[in-house]
């Protein structure tokens, strides 16, 4: 992986303000930012989680004493480099609404059911090929206030670490062919068409299991001209 930060990375990402997104207007800063050098204990510095990962943490099917409620997928991929090269060793995270669209979370109080028997959290680590794969449910869309009518489409929380705290990365994947995407707001604030594509995830036939469950691929480009975009940059 190249040293020098890519400056096509910028233009994927969504601009800290976005007016549609009305909870931008007042957390986004009103300056300009000054940037500051990483220092070598921030580069090089150890990164919780790695080792924590365990062998069925990125089953979220078998976290409770049942089986959870709704429809079983697999999502797998690649985390990338800008050229294209697995990125090995990468924590990968996710957390998820349940079947209904509900978190587990004490602020979440939309009216749907919670299921005693899914998180909606998981944890894989790449392996040498950038490789990560997680089975889960197919997450519900959900209200979330922004304006009159206002539904999320549904989607997941990504989060990528690398070997240092400074280097985590956060994103949403969503699903092919959700007609909320015209009338959600935080889709939209990626204004390039093509890197709002670059956060849809791509229906995998070859690796759907028959009789048991739908596959998706989501690759995570870190950075560079072809960069998922993030939430965090």
């Amino acid at each position: 992986m190249t040293l020098v930060y890519p400056v096509q990375s910028l233009a994927a990402h969504p601009p800290r303000l976005s007016p549609a997104y009305k909870s931008t207007v007042k957390r986004s800063p009103s300056k300009p930012l000054i940037p500051m050098r990483h220092t070598l204990s921030e580069l090089t510095g150890p990164v919780y989680g790695h080792e924590t990962v365990r062998e069925h943490d990125h089953d979220l099917t078998i976290q409770g004493k049942g089986e959870p409620i709704g429809e079983r997928i697999i999502v797998h991929g690649h985390v990338l480099d800008e050229d294209g090269r697995g990125v090995p060793n990468a924590l990968v995270e996710l957390w998820q609404a349940n079947a209904c669209g509900r978190y587990v979370h004490v602020v979440d109080q939309h009216p749907a059911p919670l299921d005693p028997n899914f998180t909606g959290a998981g944890r894989a680590q790449t392996d040498a090929e950038g490789y990560y794969r997680f089975v889960t449910i197919k997450p519900g869309a959900y209200p979330w206030g922004n304006h009159h009518n206002a539904w999320r489409p549904a989607h997941i929380h990504f989060s990528v670490f690398g070997h240092a705290f400074v280097s985590r990365l956060v994103t949403q994947m969503y699903f092919p062919g959700d007609p909320l995407f015209p009338f959600d707001p935080i889709f939209n604030s990626v204004t390039d068409e093509k890197a709002r594509n670059r956060m849809v995830s791509a229906f995998d036939l070859d690796n759907t299991k028959p009789d048991w469950a739908l596959c998706y691929r989501f690759n995570i480009v870190l950075r560079g001209r072809n960069a998922t975009p993030m939430e965090n940059k």
